[in-house]
């Protein structure tokens, strides 16, 4: 049997800065809250990231929310700043 292993490296694809449209999900225990929270916080790292693209799903029974926005990605110090403060609200479980 052949060995098919890809030879490539399992480093992360390169960004290139600034990158448009770039998705961030954050999934969290759904609250009247939690969608304001995402959206200021974004507010805050993305300021001119498009509402009418906000999209909102919440779990089969509602116990938890999942939340996609599109920013304009300006540099990885951006996104750690941006990730870490929309994880360090409690309700937050997990931003991709």
């Amino acid at each position: 049997m052949a060995d098919n292993v890809n030879d490539q490296s399992t480093t992360p694809p390169v960004i290139e800065f600034p990158c448009h449209n770039y998705p961030v999900k954050i999934m969290g225990e759904a609250s009247d809250t939690f969608l304001e929270f995402v959206l200021a916080t974004t507010e805050v790292y993305a300021p001119n990231f498009d509402r009418n693209k906000v999209a909102l799903k919440q779990s089969s029974k509602a116990k938890f929310s999942s939340v996609t926005v599109f920013i304009t990605a300006t540099g990885a110090k951006q996104l750690e700043e941006y990730h870490q403060a929309l994880k360090a609200n409690t309700a937050v479980k997990i931003v991709l």
